[in-house]
């Protein structure tokens, strides 16, 4: 790295050397955080659960054959129907129903997700919740209520139950695997970085190659240490290794 006319150049091979130099600590830190988000994923953070209900719509008359049109329309009114079992009427409606007195419109909406595959007339409910029974019962819940709302407003004759929701066994969230995997990338980040960091706000001199570096200058003669200043030296890395 020099400063030379207030331009910053880097020396890629140096950088990679202070890297390469501070590899252990990089690596011990990245497995530290890793054991780190393990430990947080699997004992710490309260874990979530996901209850999946469908129903299936089709937009057609009564004693009619299904055709193409038909399809085709119910098809492109799923996301209307997303709406109508998202809307403020059906969730206080589950509230009320399920008594969820702790619970608010807005905290249901945030714990609500409604997919609408594509080129499909099906439509998923998805709640979650840390009590896996809980998720179930609000699912099936909305299911309902919603089926009502949609048929009354879209003037449908009836929606069918293509999947009811059931009590998920295994958590949704924190996934053990992912925490584990950005945290322990993180930390190795961010040592890397401070080594980095280090590296290029130190503008110290530490050899004759150093000088002739940054100050443009050639060295004419080196003066060597005494006995008793390489003593002193012998002593302070002695000290250093027994300290790390």
């Amino acid at each position: 790295m020099s400063n030379k006319n207030d331009v910053l150049e880097i020396n890629l091979g140096e950088l990679f050397g202070v890297i390469l130099g501070r590899s252990f600590l990089i690596i011990s830190a990245g497995v530290f955080f890793a054991l780190a988000g393990l430990f947080l994923s699997k004992f710490v953070i309260p874990p979530e659960y996901e209850s999946t209900t469908k129903i299936y719509i089709l937009n057609r008359e009564e004693n009619q054959t299904v055709t193409y049109s038909d399809v085709q329309i119910s098809t492109q009114l799923t996301q209307d129907y997303a709406e109508l079992i998202k809307s403020r009427r059906v969730l206080e409606e589950v509230i009320q129903r399920l008594h969820l007195i702790d619970m608010e419109y807005d905290d249901l909406y945030d714990v609500l997700k409604v997919d609408t595959p594509a080129d499909t007339r099906i439509v998923a409910i998805t709640v979650k919740d840390k009590d896996p029974l809980l998720a179930m019962q609000i699912a099936n819940c909305i299911r309902e209520v919603a089926s009502e709302h949609i048929t009354n407003v879209m003037d449908i004759d009836a929606i069918n139950i293509a999947e009811t929701a059931n009590v998920p066994t295994s958590k949704a969230s924190p996934s053990v695997a992912k925490w584990t995997v950005i945290s322990g990338f993180l930390g190795a980040v961010v040592v890397a970085f401070f080594a980095i960091l280090g590296y290029l706000l130190d503008d110290s001199i530490k050899s004759t190659d150093d000088i002739e570096r940054y100050l443009g200058l050639s060295t004419l003669a080196l003066i060597p240490l005494t006995t008793d200043e390489m003593d002193k030296k012998k002593k302070k890395k002695s000290s250093a290794k027994k300290v790390k």
